[in-house]
This record gives C-alpha cells, structure tokens and sequence, in this order.
C-alpha cells in the first residue's frame, strides 16, 4: 500500500491511498474461506461449501467490503501517524472516478480531499480587557424571590374575590366571530393564573370576579402568544394553539389563592434547618446570599460571551471554508444551500472558537479529570433543585443523581464540553485584566 500527500495550499490538501492485490487478498480469502465453514447453501452439507461457490457468489461484496474498511483503517492511520489535524472528514474525491473490476487483481486508487486546521497564533495577556459584573439583588427581584418561597411554604385558601395572583378555575368555550358560543369548537375547565396574563387590561377585567361570574378573554393576547401555557389550559396540541385566534368565554367555577407562609421561627426552620436563621433580618441576608450567587452565573456567562466574541474577532483564523461548505453538504443531506448560506458564519465562528480552546489547553497543559466533570454535574443539578427549594438536598441523594445523570452519554459529553470551556475561560481570566463593576440585576437585564 502506498500514501502520499499533495499539499494544494496551507489549508487544502488531497491525500492519495494505492491498494495493490498483495494488500487485500490474503484477507479476502481468508473470510471467503471462514464463510465456507459456517455457510449453508442448498446441496451441500454444512462446513463442506467449496470455497470457489462462495468466491463465485459473494467474493465481489466481500472485496467491496474488506477495500473499505482498509482505506478507513490506512487512511484513519495515516493522518495520526503524520500528526496531520484535519477540520471535518476527508472526504473522497468524485472528480476522476475510475472503473474497477473487483476481480481480485485491481489495483485501486483512492483520492481523499483533505480541510487542513490552520496555525494560530494566540498571545492573551494582560492587554485583553474585559468586564467582570458583580451582580447585587434589586429590591423589585428580592421581592418577587422572597414572595416565591413564602408561596412555596403557604397554603391554599378561597377568597370571594380573585386579586391580582389569584388562580381562576374556570369553564371555557370558543367563540365564534360574532361573540356566540362556537358550536363543536374548543371547550375546557382548566386554571387561569393571574400572574402569567402580559396583558394590563386583560388582567384589571380578571380581577374583583366571583364564582359563576362570566368573562370573555383573548388568550392570544392574554399569555402573549405562549402556545406551550395556551395548550395547557385549553387542553390541546401546542401547534394548534399556535394558530388559534378566537376569544373565550368563561364561566368562574372556584377562585384560588396561595397564602405566603407566615414569617416566623417554624417557617425559617424548615427552609433552613434548626435555629440557621432566627429573624427577619436574617431571612432576608440568606436570601439574597442565594439570589446573588445564582446572578454570578448570569454574570460569568456574559463575561465568557465577551471573551468569545472579542477573541474569535481579534485572532486571524483562516478556514479552508469551500471545503468545509462542501463537507457540511455531504454530511447533512438535508441541508439546503440557503441553510448553508445563512448558517455559515455561525458555523465558523464556534469553529475559530474550538480552534482557540484547543491550542489553550495544548499550550497550557490543561487536564479534565472525571472528577471536575463529576462536580460540575452535581452543581447544575443542584441549582435545578434549589429553584424548586433553598433547602439543600442530602450530599449523598445529590450525588446519586448526579452519578445517574452522567450516565447518559449526551449528558457526559454536555458537561465536559462545558468543564472544557470553563478551564479555557478560567485561564483567559488569570492573564487578562479583569474590571470590575458592581451593578443591580435589573440594570444588567435591561443592559443585555
């Protein structure tokens, strides 16, 4: 066998695979014979099919098949062996396809277009600047995640009258254009929350509404086109409250409140174990200890969004880009050249991205061991069952499920393609210049 490489430029190359007789026939006939062994054919006994019958009837499907794995094999070798990093996958060459007998005594040749990574030169130090946002508690947020946890730990009551976060159960009928009740259409008894209607004056003709009064509503309108909240409450398929336009009327069947539990020692125990937080004062600093730390979320992912952005356009990146267009076509039937053609520049950007990460870790010796990946899963789950709950779950429940949840191989892969970016963003962050800028939540959502 024989390989050679025809360099085009810095970023192309075709790579050449020669397979003469001497380089396929000993295997070929060697599963031809095994197949002989285990074949049962008409008219002959089992284990005693001549070689020649099965060569006659399957040697082509089996040169075909022994051709192929040999040129993944070699050329799969090649490429390590040679050190050659390649973006994508060599793909074979259609240009001068050649006629082969498959006889057993072709002499094969295979071309194999190559997309080279190209050299990058990544200097980061202290001139890169970036905004490092310490992100603090407004009152109007603190409000509103002090007034969740008290819902979660009060109870349920029935007023006369529903106010503004009540919940409505109530009996629905779709209208027809003229304001009559639609005969055959949509009808449900379902709970409309209060506090998920977008619309001002939907919510004021909602509120001070008692059992068996009637309302007419324009849910569209009302949950701001949410098919996902408009499908739950009518109790139909998301698509088709997607394009549903016509009005409700309603019929109050009961009016639901949450009562926020109330602020003592009982309530300040079960949230945070026995005698952690003793007032007022103290439930309010815990509080917003745990807002704030899940806004450092918020805020380190701005901050690596800034390093992305800055470094994919400061760093020269040349791409071998007519083959990789080329590459994604042969590799996503489906893809359209207007799909191509749009989704592109975003492909090569994450692709710069990786580029970078790749030659930080190389540079830098940077190892992921299984137990940063171990922990980082055991945090995010963590932060999933603290939105549902300030108590902390048991260390060993946590990482039960975190040990199970890893075992999902999309689920592995995820968390340590995010590990990886996290050491990478961690390294920029020790040799560049951080500023930083306290600032209230609110005004860094508005700010995004």
């Amino acid at each position: 066998m024989n390989i050679t490489q025809e360099k085009i430029n810095d970023l192309n190359a075709v790579v050449k695979i020669k397979i003469s007789p001497e380089d396929y026939t000993e295997k070929v006939d060697k599963i031809i014979r095994e197949q002989a062994k285990k074949a049962t054919v008409p008219g002959f006994r089992k284990g005693m099919v001549p070689a020649s019958h099965i060569k006659r009837t399957y040697g082509r499907s089996i040169l075909v098949e022994e051709i192929n794995n040999l040129l993944s094999e070699s050329l799969s070798k090649y490429l390590t062996d040679n050190k050659v990093e390649v973006l994508g996958q060599p793909l074979p060459m259609q240009n001068d396809v050649k006629a082969f007998k498959w006889d057993g005594t072709d002499e094969f040749e295979f071309d194999y277009e190559l997309g080279l990574a190209p050299a990058i030169e990544l200097n980061i130090s202290a001139k890169d600047k970036f905004t490092q946002f310490n992100l603090k508690a407004d009152e109007e947020t603190l409000a509103s995640r002090i007034k969740n946890i008290r819902r979660s730990y009060g109870k349920m009551t029935n007023p006369e009258v529903s106010a503004g976060d009540d919940v409505l159960y109530a009996e629905l009928a779709q209208l027809s254009p003229d304001g009559s009740v639609f005969e055959g259409g949509i009808t449900s008894t379902g709970s409309i929350r209060l506090d998920l209607i977008k619309d001002e004056t939907i919510l004021k003709s909602l509120t001070g509404l008692k059992k068996d009064d009637v309302f007419e509503i324009d849910v569209q309108k009302a949950f701001d086109n949410n098919e996902t909240v408009i499908a739950k409450l009518l109790n139909i398929a998301e698509e088709e409250a997607k394009d549903l336009k016509s009005n409700f009327r309603g019929t109050v069947k009961n009016v639901n409140r949450l009562e926020e539990a109330d602020l003592n020692q009982e309530f300040f125990d079960k949230i945070f174990g026995e005698g952690v937080v003793t007032d007022e004062a103290g439930f309010i600093a815990k509080i917003t200890e745990e807002v704030e730390g899940m806004f450092k979320q918020d805020a380190d992912r701005k901050l690596q969004n800034d390093m992305y952005t800055q470094l994919t356009e400061s760093v020269n990146i040349d791409l071998p880009d007519e083959f990789l267009r080329k590459w994604l076509k042969a590799t996503n039937e489906k893809l359209t050249d207007v799909e191509l053609a749009e989704g592109y520049d975003d492909f090569a950007k994450n692709l710069k991205w990786t580029l970078i990460e790749n030659k930080i870790i190389k540079d830098n010796k940077i190892e992921i061991k299984y137990q940063d990946v171990f922990e980082t899963a055991k945090q995010r789950l963590d932060a999933q069952f603290r939105m549902y709950s300030p108590a902390p779950m048991p260390e060993d429940q946590l990482a039960e499920y975190t040990t199970t949840f890893l075992k999902e191989k999309d689920n592995g892969n995820r968390i340590f393609e995010e590990v990886k970016a996290l050491k990478v963003f961690e390294y920029i962050q020790s040799v560049a210049t951080l500023d930083q800028k306290d600032l209230a939540y609110n005004e860094f959502i508005e700010m995004k």
